[in-house]
This record gives structure tokens, C-alpha cells and sequence, in this order.
């Protein structure tokens, strides 16, 4: 189900809780919001929608694809850029890293362990940013 965007930022600015399979739905719905708001919009996390669960969305390019409790545990090649948000108005500037590695687990709780780089990897970092409660 497409949901609302959400734009307060006092609770875009908390920390959102560990997901769990019961949160499986919160996952579809964020992906189904994603999906209708393709054209300016390429990652998304729980607490967009409203819900305050550490549940990410990303398109990959060919798919999009929800991550449950995403952790970066490796970056390296720092730089600094400048991102837009569906939730808030404008352009903010960030420092984000060129390759990550990310433990998490899919939409079935398997855990998975994936390297990122580039454009994929910035929209990572900005939607786990999200669940930290960092407004970007």
C-alpha cells in the first residue's frame, strides 16, 4: 500500500527501532511507496512513511529492494556532495564514501552481507542516516 510521506522533522529526527518479520508489511508498503514515487525519489526508509523501524528501501537500478536492520560495517573513499530529500525541502551538503559494505538482512530475515559503490552506495548511507535519525 502507498503510504504518506512524512515531513515532521522531530520525528524524522529519531532513532528508529530493530525490525523485525513481523515488520514485513511496513517493508512492502515502503517499497510500494517507492515504486510511486520513482521519479524523484531512488531510497526511502521506514520513518518516511511514518513507521520508526530500521527498515530501508533502495532502487538497485533494476529493482528495488528493502533491507531490514542495514549496518554499514566498512567505508572508504570519502567525499563530500550535496543530497535532496522527499521528506524535507531543499538541498543539504554530506560527506558520504565511495565503496561500503553492508550487513543486513532481506525481506525473508536471511542475513545477507553486500559491497556497494557509487550512486548505490550514496543512497544507502543517506536512508540508514534516516534510521539514525540523521536529517540529511
Amino acid at each position: 500500500m502507498v503510504r504518506m510521506i512524512m515531513h515532521d522533522p522531530v520525528f524524522l529526527s529519531q532513532k528508529s527501532e530493530p525490525a523485525t518479520e513481523k515488520d514485513r508489511q511496513i517493508a512492502v508498503d515502503l517499497l510500494d511507496t517507492l515504486k510511486a514515487h520513482e521519479e524523484g525519489c531512488v531510497g526511502m526508509a521506514a520513518n518516511m512513511i511514518g513507521e520508526k523501524k530500521r527498515i530501508i528501501a533502495v532502487n538497485m537500478g533494476f529493482m528495488n529492494v528493502a533491507m531490514f536492520n542495514p549496518k554499514i560495517i566498512k567505508k572508504s573513499g570519502r567525499y563530500d556532495t550535496e543530497e535532496g530529500c522527499l521528506s524535507l525541502p531543499g538541498v543539504r551538503s554530506c560527506t558520504r564514501y565511495q565503496e561500503i559494505e553492508v550487513e543486513y538482512q532481506d525481506i525473508n530475515m536471511k542475513k545477507q552481507k553486500q559491497k556497494y559503490s557509487g550512486w548505490i552506495a550514496q543512497i544507502i548511507q543517506h536512508e540508514v542516516d534516516h534510521c539514525e535519525g540523521i536529517l540529511i
